[in-house]
């Protein structure tokens, strides 16, 4: 696995794909196979992996704790992002939940405990609360920095104007979105404006929870069919995208996931690959090797596209190159 700098503000070499933990653990009641989470977790740094990602409210806490227990004899080797908002209780009270700085506090210290760790190397609000403003949050970052329990801060889910109000308050190194074949209306807003502060974006979600595998097509269970109804429907954007995946992987003699991961690969992010089964992680691996063309790029992009909306439509039609 290769190594990149993580944004152009560091000196950070990230692993191209890092490995989400939010299966790691079975409080929710769903989850990775306990006997194959630290399989996975070293078989990912076997391939060269060294950024993982996780959240204080993935398995109510017990990922952190399992992430903890792996890296403990060997802290120094890993990239660490975690994150806060929700908190490790499943029915936390206002005042432990939300981006405050009372609670970004109290989630931080708890981090590093489950952790097993004195620094965070990536620290971010997992989501906008819509109500903390945003010089607060921007300052409980600043103050988790200058005590040194932090190295660098982030953003997830955020909208962007938001991000970029506290992007030029204080440093900010990354950004966290959701971002794949099925889901590119980051497009928009936030590319453009984490390109132009120069982040390190982290892409959640690459296979839409397993829609760009075309496994549910097969009938298959999976976190898209256990969360919800289980009435498994393609749109027609839906289906043209997993149509040409299946194409192009019969083209290169390989899976649909694993070109949809190899094209994320080509859109300058760090992929976050979640592994329920090891078998998951090892087939997700095999996406390093693919080499997509400049046409199979050409094609996926072509029909995953978003409409731009206003006012991008409008000022391609009136803005000129002088």
């Amino acid at each position: 696995m290769k190594n990149k700098l993580f944004g152009i503000h560091t000196g950070l070499p990230a692993s191209e794909l890092i490995l989400g933990a939010a299966s790691f653990g079975q409080r929710r009641g769903y989850g990775a196979i306990t006997e194959e989470i630290p399989q996975i977790l070293q078989a990912y740094t076997d391939a060269g992996g060294n950024f993982i990602d996780v959240a204080d409210q993935y398995q109510l806490g017990e990922a952190e704790e399992i992430v903890g227990k792996f890296i403990e004899s060997q802290r120094s080797n890993f990239i660490i992002c975690t994150k806060y908002t929700r908190s490790s209780e499943a029915d936390p009270s206002p005042a432990n939940s939300g981006n405050h700085r009372k609670a970004m506090r109290q989630a931080a210290e708890a981090s590093l405990k489950r952790l097993k760790t004195d620094y965070i190397d990536i620290y971010m609000p997992h989501f906008d609360d819509g109500f903390t403003p945003l010089e607060e949050i921007a300052r409980g970052l600043e103050d988790l920095v200058a005590i040194g329990k932090v190295l660098y801060v982030g953003l997830a889910n955020f909208p962007a104007w938001k991000a970029a109000a506290i992007a030029a308050t204080i440093p900010v190194t990354a950004l966290q979105i959701e971002y794949n074949l099925a889901q590119r209306t980051a497009d928009r807003e936030l590319i453009g404006m984490a390109k132009y502060f120069g982040l390190g974006t982290m892409f959640y979600s690459p296979l839409a929870g397993g829609l760009l595998t075309g496994k549910y097509r097969k009938g298959a269970s999976g976190r898209l069919t256990l969360s919800s109804s289980g009435n498994y429907q393609e749109d027609a954007v839906t289906k043209a995208i997993i149509d040409e995946l299946e194409k192009i992987g019969i083209e290169l003699e390989v899976t649909p996931g694993q070109v949809a991961l190899a094209w994320t690969l080509q859109k300058n992010g760090f992929p976050i690959v979640g592994a329920r089964t090891l078998a998951h992680l090892k087939d997700a691996l095999k996406a390093l090797d693919v080499l997509l063309c400049a046409d199979h790029i050409t094609r996926l992009d072509d029909i995953s596209a978003v409409t731009m909306g206003y006012p991008h439509d409008i000022l391609k039609t009136v803005q000129k190159v002088y």
